[in-house]
């Protein structure tokens, strides 16, 4: 999948191109930044999702993923693939850890949705720069999904994290552990056009210089918009910004979010 700017998706959306438009709306369903919808792919009907996160300090996140229902709604496989540039002791960009999940779609029954994640995380960056664990973790992660009404959908996470003989300083090694848990409220200005705010935690832990762990924490609350084209063909494109604001632990942090979706039909 080759990396499409958001910038030039806009630009083709202003230009026209009115008829491969879809003649009726379709409803934007996956409508997060920071956080899980609870809505696995539908059948013969893959995602593109790329997030881009830059913060003050200049440290910047870039994720690509892929979503693949198998064959059916029900079960759901996505592969994650980070970029990152950090700022510790030096300034480092590189791979992160990639992620291999899969979904389970528990429930689907208006208005609620639930899709339990497990996910294997693979030792792919480099841990003494920063950019991974050095080791093979896993994660479980619950969203849950709730429309209420016609305009306004909420999404809830709650998550763990657990990597055995994580490699810190000087090769020690210990095991981490780590959760994520957040909210957001989405409502629907119209069919394909979003007003969104998120609230998104975490506290994991690291390995200090002295091999002791220590525990990290960040919260962030998240507001933006995102919108949707629809075509003929079953493509449907998204683009989203938001600006992540530090509160509590992360006060003082702020950043852009940008967003880019391409959902569409296998065949």
């Amino acid at each position: 999948m080759r990396r499409i700017g958001l910038p030039a998706v806009l630009a083709f959306v202003m230009l026209g191109h009115s008829g491969a438009l879809a003649e009726e709306p379709k409803k934007i369903r996956d409508n997060s930044f920071l956080l899980e919808e609870a809505y696995n792919q539908e059948p013969g009907v893959i995602q593109h999702i790329q997030a881009f996160q830059r913060m003050r300090d200049k440290s910047w996140t870039y994720t690509f993923t892929e979503e693949w229902p198998v064959p059916k709604e029900t079960h759901q496989l996505s592969a994650t693939v980070p970029a990152n540039r950090i700022h510790s002791d030096g300034t480092e960009t590189g791979i992160g850890d990639i992620q291999l999940n899969y979904r389970y779609q528990a429930v689907l029954k208006d208005p609620i949705a639930l899709a339990p994640r497990l996910s294997l995380i693979f030792p792919t960056g480099d841990e003494e720069k920063g950019l991974g664990n050095g080791a093979l973790g896993v994660q479980v992660n619950i969203p849950a999904s709730i429309e209420i009404g016609e305009k306004w959908v909420t999404h809830w996470n709650l998550g763990a994290t657990y990597i055995p003989n994580t490699k810190g300083p000087g090769g020690i090694r210990r095991d981490t552990t780590g959760f994520n848990y957040g909210a957001s409220l989405i409502y629907l200005l119209s069919e394909n056009f979003n007003l969104l705010v998120e609230s998104a935690g975490s506290s994991h832990e690291s390995i200090g210089e002295d091999g002791r762990l220590r525990r990290e924490e960040s919260f962030f609350i998240n507001p933006g918009m995102r919108f949707a084209v629809n075509f003929k063909s079953g493509l449907q494109v998204v683009p989203g910004i938001a600006m992540p604001i530090g509160v509590g632990p992360s006060a003082g942090e702020y950043g852009v979010f940008v967003y880019l979706s391409l959902e569409h039909p296998l065949f």
